[in-house]
């Protein structure tokens, strides 16, 4: 038997699904404990039953067996108890759609490029693409076409919504119901294998959005085997996956080797944890905690790194505190207030939770701290909110202008860019990357796309298709904005949010995102992983933020010049700046016509030292890099 073959699992098992070996066997595991029998049956391309092989039962319910004549590509599942027959819940690949049989597939590591070790987290700088819409094929190759494009850019990773095997053609990703399989559509787990070599070889991390808080409704065929879900608690999304409950040991390695798979057999650099504060989990040895320690583990034996990125709006510093500290180990969480005020600032908006935004100082704080609310009253919660985060590095806090969730969940799921101006959403970019977090770009808004991302999916019962309308419906109605919502199971609603890289004014504003990184990597990156030094409202309508090098660096580091952001929300107004001495040069300005910008002059340079009046000609965010003068304190 073949290495591959005789990987263990948990407790000495071995792998879940099928796992072929190299004398044309096969090594099938499952685990089913609602069953008395289970039999692996064999299908032909029509379907059809070819044989059947009994599995032998052992503990906790696990049922396996190795079958001999079983080559890579064939196909099968499992019948229950000499009755139903059901796909493998860790399929490998489900070619015929999430109802049709499993396919045995090999478990061959993807090449690694030479040298690769993965991204620092205080590298990365993430683009969030949905596969099926970031190109006109909609596949995993065409997506790799383009990641040259990305590379000029100064993208250092790639995330990728979710593609584990959903049903239908098209799919936001979060109905998923194969945690172990690529959907189909997309090329399958050979076509994800080539996009994260492919990426390596040209210094791009690939991170992966992963979904631990439920299973999608149709195809999802688990309760069949055993007690995957409980109704003790309940999801937006139906009910919740069991990791507390009896036989909840299962269910929680069921999903860590799915995620611990992505980065062993797949290559991948980092998993994105869907809506962990969906998650109930009262134990004491979290299943969040131990999985964050699988990946890393299995990180440390590929001597590479790999992240661990929370999504979770509950400003909880305990989801990126260690383990061994008692928290949940994850390595950044996405970090909303700072969206939240920038979009409540230059949009007007006081929807939902925009409610607590508005202010320029909200910005501020997040700037200052990572969130806005650590620990004060919330307006939209009805409660306090938050947790002190001192001390967290900058670089675990993922900040965004837009993303999947905050454009989609509106109800004309408009994107910034037909909310405002050209030039407030030029600011918003600038703010962002320039800001001490990890950046993170969603797709298209580097070229200024226009077309909305709305919620869709293609499910095949008539009956939930109309309870996904009907619901669909209903939530809209609490969500921000104004728009008509789109009807999420029709086709033209995917395909108007294709994106179109190629509109007027495109390459102007991929100009700016590009120029925008550069000088993240040259003045940002180079000053540590600390807050700014100081920000602060300087006008009406306007911020400014100081930046320094590290405690104990020479002034005369050429590498580490101090650097002023100033940006501007307003339609005009001025901006009173109080810079420490020294020559401050203009870096960048939003407003310059190589970036579509109306050319309105800003001061080529600015002495600090004094109070300068500055007026503001309209919306805008400009860099300022400071090249003479005493180093600026701590």
């Amino acid at each position: 038997m073949s290495d591959r073959a005789s990987l263990a699992g948990a407790a000495g098992r071995p792998r879940l699904g099928a796992t072929p070996d190299d004398d044309g066997a096969c090594t099938f595991c499952v685990w089913a404990p609602r069953a008395e029998r289970v039999d692996v049956v064999l299908v032909g391309a029509a379907g059809a039953e070819q044989r059947a092989e009994a599995l032998t039962r052992g503990p906790d319910g696990y049922f396996t067996g190795r079958v001999a004549g079983v080559p890579v590509g064939a196909r099968y599942r499992y019948r229950l108890d000499g009755d139903a027959e059901r796909p493998d819940p860790a399929s490998r690949a489900q070619p015929d759609g999430v109802h049709g049989p499993s396919q045995v597939v090999l478990h061959a590591p993807v090449p690694e490029s030479r040298g690769w070790r993965g991204r620092p987290l205080r590298e990365l700088v993430l683009y969030e693409l949905h596969v099926g819409l970031f190109t006109p094929e909609g596949t995993l190759d065409a997506a790799t076409r383009e990641l040259p494009r990305l590379v000029d850019l100064g993208v250092t990773a790639v995330e990728l919504m979710p593609i584990a095997a959903f049903p239908g053609e098209r799919n936001w990703g979060y109905d998923g119901t194969y945690p172990f399989a690529v959907h189909a559509g997309y090329g399958g787990r050979e076509a994800l294998g080539r996009f994260v070599a492919s990426a390596h070889a040209q210094g791009v991390a690939v991170v992966l959005d992963v979904v631990p808080n439920h299973l999608g409704p149709e195809g999802n065929y688990t309760g069949c085997y055993g007690s995957y879900t409980t109704d003790r608690y309940r999801t937006p999304w139906g009910d919740a996956l069991d990791f507390d409950g009896p036989g909840s040991d299962e269910v929680r390695r069921f999903f860590v080797d799915s995620a611990v798979e992505w980065v062993t057999d797949l290559g991948v650099d980092g998993l994105r944890l869907d809506a962990v504060h969906a998650i109930v989990d009262p134990t004491a040895r979290p299943f969040l905690a131990e999985l964050s320690d699988a990946v890393h583990a299995a990180g440390r034996r590929l001597d590479r790194a790999v992240h661990v990125i929370a999504e979770s709006d509950d400003n909880d510093r305990r989801v990126v505190t260690a383990t061994e500290a008692g928290g949940l180990g994850m390595d950044a969480v996405w970090a909303d207030d700072l969206h939240h005020g920038l979009h409540a600032w230059l949009t007007g908006e006081r929807e939902g939770y925009y409610a607590d935004f508005g202010a320029p100082e909200a910005i501020a704080e997040a700037l200052r701290q990572g969130w806005t609310f650590v620990g004060q009253p919330s307006r939209y919660r009805g409660r306090r909110h938050g947790s002190d985060p001192r001390g967290v590095p900058a670089a675990r806090f993922v900040v965004c202008a837009q993303n999947h969730d905050q454009i989609g969940n509106r109800q004309g799921s408009e994107r910034l860019t037909t909310l405002l101006d050209a030039e407030r959403v030029k600011a918003a970019m600038a703010l962002v990357l320039l800001s001490p977090f990890t950046p993170l770009l969603f797709m298209g808004e580097e070229h200024g796309e226009t077309r909305p991302f709305p919620f869709f999916v293609d499910h095949g019962d008539e009956a939930l298709r109309e309870a996904v309308r009907e619901g669909r419906r209903r939530e809209i109605a609490n969500l921000p904005g104004d728009g008509d919502a789109h009807d999420p199971l029709s086709r033209a609603t995917f395909e108007a949010a294709r994106l179109e890289p190629h509109r007027a004014g495109g390459d102007q504003r991929r100009a700016l995102a590009t120029a925008l990184l550069a000088l993240r990597r040259e003045a940002i990156l180079p000053l540590g992983d600390d807050p700014p030094r100081d920000v602060r409202q300087v006008g009406d309508n306007a911020l400014l933020v100081l930046y320094a090098p590290p405690d104990g660096d020479d002034d005369g580091a050429a590498e580490l010049t101090d650097l002023a952001v100033l940006v501007a929300g307003g339609a005009g107004g001025e901006a009173t700046l109080d810079l420490p001495p020294g020559r401050w040069e203009l870096a960048l300005s939003t407003r310059d016509p190589r970036f579509g910008g109306p050319g309105d002059p800003l001061p080529a340079a600015l002495d600090g030292g004094a109070e300068t009046i500055l007026p503001l000609p309209g919306p805008l965010a400009a860099a300022w890099r400071r090249t003479g003068g005493p180093a600026l304190p701590r």
